[in-house]
């Protein structure tokens, strides 16, 4: 058991005057529930209900009113005398009883001193297919991911690297060794118990069978994803092929080498980003705000977990022969775990991860990122090269007129005046990999240089 990020925002949370009930989305396996039993135990009361245990469930299953509801809770649990206000309550795999949804609006109404706190791995594609829909307005909504770079030096014992992180700009003795911990980041990736095992043993061999488990899985979860045996077949081929497919932008049609049709495997699609196992980012052919998603061109598939993509993929072999991570798989893993470190360091429900593109018969490009730093967006580059090669970079700088722009590799944080082929001047920040999830500071920090 490790510290999480979202503990932080936990306690914000709780401390909140017009706190609403707060509902935690994630894929299974993610540590949403140690999360909120760690964050538990600091109060004098917390009750852990399983609504995929028929007895808790038939609780709110039998139309009682709020106030016996809550009797019905409570008696069931020590401390009956506990104050309201000192005691969580957490409705673990909500998912399972539509009415439990239901009766978050009530706990906000009617008890507003009592905390609650619900997860769910499956919310969306349970509430898309039951046809049923959350209390808009009275509750609250946090996301938690596969562990970040961040989470992995903590529940490591890294404390030291970490430590240097903190300080921007990050000192540069420190540069080898932060690399080659990211390095091991991105082979192990982010999946609690792979990263608890990992920090154990420190033994890559052990991970295999814990990966192939979370796999397998995924596939026997696709029942619950799929509302009948045609889509069901379809998804299942998805999660097979989508780690294969990641990092790569996609074709709906025929996804994976496969016979479906688009609009088999776009449903397919939207049931597993309901299900946070993938996320498409979508292309845009803006340059200045608002960036708007173009669904008409093809989308990138980022897969829930890069030591997942690693694994299914049969590239973590590579790891041992290659000491930069553009070196792997043709730069493609560099990308997805910027795109991983990313998805992490954001709270919002929505992934809102975007590329840029120029389609032309002679002169395509492609930006490998857009984030939204104040009102202007930043081009982000994962690239190893000096910075006359960046191409398609230096395309979007010649068409949107920025002033700034990004460049993740595996050198040193250093800032340049950079200018493009057709004479256009603007300011190239280059980060190492491992700064990805310090993106926006380091951004503040160039910029007030």
């Amino acid at each position: 058991m490790f510290e999480r990020s979202i503990s932080t925002r936990l306690e914000a949370w709780a401390r909140k005057t017009d706190r609403k009930p707060l509902v935690i989305r994630g894929a299974r396996q993610v540590g949403k529930t140690v999360a909120v039993r760690m964050f538990g135990a600091r109060f004098e009361r917390f009750i852990e209900l399983n609504l995929e245990n028929t007895e808790d469930a038939d609780q709110f299953r039998r139309g009682l009113s709020p106030a016996d509801l809550w009797q019905s809770i409570s008696l069931g649990h020590e401390g009956a005398d506990v104050p309201r206000d000192e005691t969580l309550l957490f409705i673990d795999e909500i998912q399972a009883c539509p009415e439990a949804i239901g009766s978050l609006r009530f706990f906000r109404e009617e008890m507003p001193d009592l905390m609650v706190i619900a997860a769910g791995s499956l919310l969306e594609a349970v509430l898309s297919r039951e046809r049923i829909s959350f209390p808009v307005g009275r509750i609250e909504f946090e996301v938690m991911r596969p562990l970040s770079f961040r989470e992995f030096l903590t529940a490591t014992g890294r404390d030291d690297l970490l430590a240097v992180l903190h300080r921007i700009p990050v000192q540069e003795f420190a540069h080898a060794r932060l690399l080659a911990a990211f390095h091991r980041y991105t082979l192990v990736g982010g999946m609690p118990e792979v990263v608890d095992t990992y920090a154990r043993t420190a033994d890559i061999a052990a991970l295999a069978g814990i990966l192939d488990d979370l796999m397998i899985g995924y596939l026997d979860d696709v029942a619950r994803y799929a509302r009948n045996d045609a889509l069901r077949s379809v998804i299942r081929h998805c999660i097979e092929q989508a780690p294969l497919e990641a990092g790569h932008r996609i074709k709906l049609e025929g996804f994976g080498h496969s016979r479906y049709r688009s609009r088999e495997v776009g449903e397919a699609m939207k049931s597993l980003e309901r299900a946070m196992l993938l996320t498409l980012v979508r292309p845009t052919t803006s340059t200045r705000s608002p960036l708007k998603p173009d669904h008409r061109k093809r989308p990138r598939l980022q897969f829930l977990d890069t030591g997942l993509v690693n694994h299914v993929a049969g590239l973590s072999g590579q790891y041992f022969a290659h000491r930069d991570l553009h070196a792997i798989h043709r730069g493609i893993v560099a990308e997805h775990v910027v795109g991983q470190e990313l998805l992490a360091k954001s709270s919002r429900t929505l992934p809102g991860l975007l590329f840029w593109v120029r389609e032309k018969s002679q002169s395509s490009a492609e930006v490998d990122y857009l984030v939204q730093h104040g009102v202007d967006p930043v081009p982000v580059e994962v690239k190893a090269g000096a910075s006359g090669t960046l191409r398609s970079l230096h395309q979007f700088m010649d068409r949107s007129g920025l002033r700034w722009a990004v460049r993740l590799w595996s050198g040193g944080l250093q800032v340049e005046d950079a200018r493009t082929v057709a004479g256009s001047s603007y300011r190239l920040l280059s980060m190492p990999y491992y700064l990805a999830g310090w993106m926006d500071e380091y951004i503040d920090w160039a910029m007030s240089a």
